[in-house]
């Protein structure tokens, strides 16, 4: 598989485990601009390093950049895949909470995106050894997104990349539009990175691995000439019984399904950023059983869940 960012940036990474990272605490989001300290940063950081090689962050705000400069620092074994935080260029009737905007929010929205497009490449370029691709963004061709972005504007994105950045060139995306919508894209992209939520579907833990699995293989089969990676995949530890039946979602099935995902991954050799790290409070509804808030490995507090409670013991201490 590896092979897989060979590109003409000359960059081809081990395959190694990977992780989304979001270091948000209680009391601090994106929203807000309330953003992590250094020191927080660093012990995250030093939790994750001593498992995982690639994490995933989405977008380039102040927390990338401090990300990037504490890998840096402190010489940590870390690359990260560094991702646009895009808003919505266009309004999405089809989004379940809504999603239209009047049109100066959508032309200011669309100035932002520019400016996240310039800082990422200026990101890339300061931190080239720390950084391991470029995604143009996260879910904003989907039908469900409340940020969408019309595919000739991420066509854009990605060709301004391949021009003025030197990394590989992706898009994170559930798996279905890359079916069809998204082929227009491909062509100007170095990887294609795949998001796949058996739980969001509501499949047990029975149907979920094989679900993955076929969710991978339609991407990985209309594309057969293009690297496929899996930049999501999780499962959420409580749940509210929106979207998700609190049946569904509990430590012991999160614990089966990675096992599970990166067993078949590590054997196939697919790289896959498992979601997420640590839960995140900021995300979703108040209600404190939002599935949204609960798909870390680690809880908010930084203690390890079953799932990766034998490898960190010593932080239950």
């Amino acid at each position: 598989m590896f092979g897989l960012f060979t590109h003409r940036r000359g960059f081809a990474p081990d395959y190694a485990p990977a992780i989304c990272y979001s270091g948000y605490r209680e009391g601090q989001s994106p929203p807000s601009g309330i953003f992590p300290s250094y020191e927080e940063v660093r012990e995250d950081l030093l939790i994750l390093a001593q498992h995982w090689r690639y994490l995933r962050i989405y977008d380039c705000t102040t927390h990338a950049d401090l990300v990037l400069e504490v890998i840096r620092k402190e010489k940590l074994p870390l690359q990260v895949m560094l991702g646009m935080g895009l808003q919505a260029e266009v309004n999405n009737p089809d989004c379940p909470w809504g999603a239209d905007y009047p049109k100066r929010v959508l032309k200011q929205n669309r100035r932002s995106n520019e400016a996240e497009l310039r800082k990422i490449i200026e990101l890339s370029r300061r931190y080239r050894d720390e950084v391991l691709a470029l995604s143009i963004g996260n879910e904003a061709s989907v039908d469900w997104n409340d940020h969408m972005v019309p595919v000739s504007r991420l066509v854009h994105f990605a060709k301004t990349l391949q021009h003025k950045a030197r990394h590989p060139v992706t898009f994170c995306e559930n798996y279905v539009p890359w079916a069809d919508k998204l082929q227009p894209l491909v062509p100007y992209l170095d990887v294609i990175s795949v998001h796949t939520y058996p739980v969001w579907e509501y499949k047990s833990i029975d149907e979920a691995l094989a679900y993955t699995q076929d969710n991978y293989n339609s991407v990985r089969d209309r594309y057969p000439h293009k690297p496929v990676i899996i930049t999501e995949a999780g499962w959420t530890t409580t749940a509210n019984g929106r979207g998700i039946e609190p049946e569904n979602a509990n430590v012991a099935l999160q614990e089966i399904y990675f096992q599970q995902l990166t067993a078949w991954a590590d054997e196939n050799q697919i790289l896959t950023f498992v979601f997420e790290a640590f839960d995140e409070p900021w995300k979703g509804s108040d209600e404190p059983d939002e599935p949204e808030k609960h798909w870390g490995l680690f809880t908010v507090d930084r203690k390890p869940k079953p799932v990766v409670a034998k490898r960190f013991a010593h932080l239950l201490d």
